[in-house]
């Protein structure tokens, strides 16, 4: 049935009802009931044709379209996988996990307290000159270090714990091979009772060792940080000549790592922790740097530059 032709019967039935108020009341039911009844058949009709129409159309479009199966895997379809620094940060976590620490997320924006004060570096502190930070409008900051969760453990953990915390910092650094304004950094910290520098050496280590999947040596430096006391530079044996002296480590055979150290008394304190009764370490080191020696990455800008083949090739 052609449906221009039912549409148009539909709409003089319409028509036809509504002049039934001109009609004798005696012959007004009896029209009304014979136009409802073809009112009701023509709206049958025209539903049926317009279905058959849309399926019409449909198989037409099919017939002329290639068919695909989407259930079957594409087989030249590129695999895609993990960042370079998740599937490290993943390893390190995994690493400190299976040693005891609780893996911590912190915010990306802190208080100046948090990122300066509580560390035992107030305001005209030299140490704060050595971190050139992005200050936001209502005086807080872009956090410089995973360092700000220091405070934070203390708070939520009490005298005795192992935290780690990885995350995105932030600093006003000129940007280049290996200086980048965004990067990644991991934060551990342990407290408790008759906690050491063995401590220490043997957690970061291991860890070390864990996600090279060789054995990494160690050695500490005298370092100053505000925020530990004594502070040393951790060095590792270097990963890319295995300490036989290249051109990496400048043929001393070491890599400079990470800050570490005993947690300054003052930072304690202000935690909420009694320094004579409890001690700890803490260390801050950069994933990033971590995963560019993992790697063997020289540029650091390649982790933000959105270059997928970069990224497909770090295997």
């Amino acid at each position: 049935m052609d449906i221009s032709k039912l549409e148009n019967e539909l709409k003089s039935v319409k028509q036809q009802m509504d002049g039934l108020r001109d009609l004798e009341p005696s012959k007004r039911a009896e029209m009304g009931a014979k136009l409802n009844t073809r009112n009701r058949e023509i709206e049958a009709e025209l539903f049926k044709a317009q279905r058959e129409a849309r399926e019409r159309e449909v198989n037409d479009r099919l017939q002329g379209d290639k068919l695909v199966d989407i259930t079957v895997p594409d087989l030249n379809a590129r695999r895609g996988h993990l960042h370079p620094i998740t599937r490290v940060q993943r390893e390190v976590e995994e690493v400190f996990a299976s040693m005891g620490f609780i893996i911590e997320e912190g915010n990306e924006i802190a208080t100046e307290f948090e990122n300066f004060d509580s560390l035992n570096t107030p305001k005209h502190h030299p140490a704060r000159d050595m971190q050139d930070t992005f200050w936001l409008d209502n005086g807080q900051v872009l956090r410089t270090h995973t360092s700000t969760l220091q405070n934070y453990f203390l708070k939520k953990y009490g005298p005795e714990f192992r935290a780690i915390s990885v995350g995105r910092c932030f600093r006003n650094e000129a940007v280049d091979a290996s200086h980048e304004n965004t990067f990644f950094q991991v934060e551990g910290m342990m407290v408790g009772k008759d906690i050491s520098i063995a401590n220490l050496i043997y957690f970061l280590k291991h860890a070390l060792t864990a996600v090279f999947k060789k054995e990494i040596n160690v050695r500490l430096r005298p370092g100053f940080f505000s925020f530990v006391e004594p502070g040393f530079e951790f060095d590792m044996s270097c990963v890319f000549c295995d300490a036989k002296g290249c051109s990496v480590c400048k043929h001393s055979n070491w890599i400079e790592f990470c800050g570490c150290g005993m947690v300054h008394p003052n930072v304690l304190r202000m935690g909420g922790v009694d320094p004579e009764k409890y001690q700890g370490f803490a260390w801050g080191f950069g994933l990033t740097r971590l995963a560019m020696m993992k790697y063997g990455i020289n540029e650091i800008r390649h982790f933000n530059s959105g270059n997928l083949e970069f990224l497909r090739s770090v295997k």
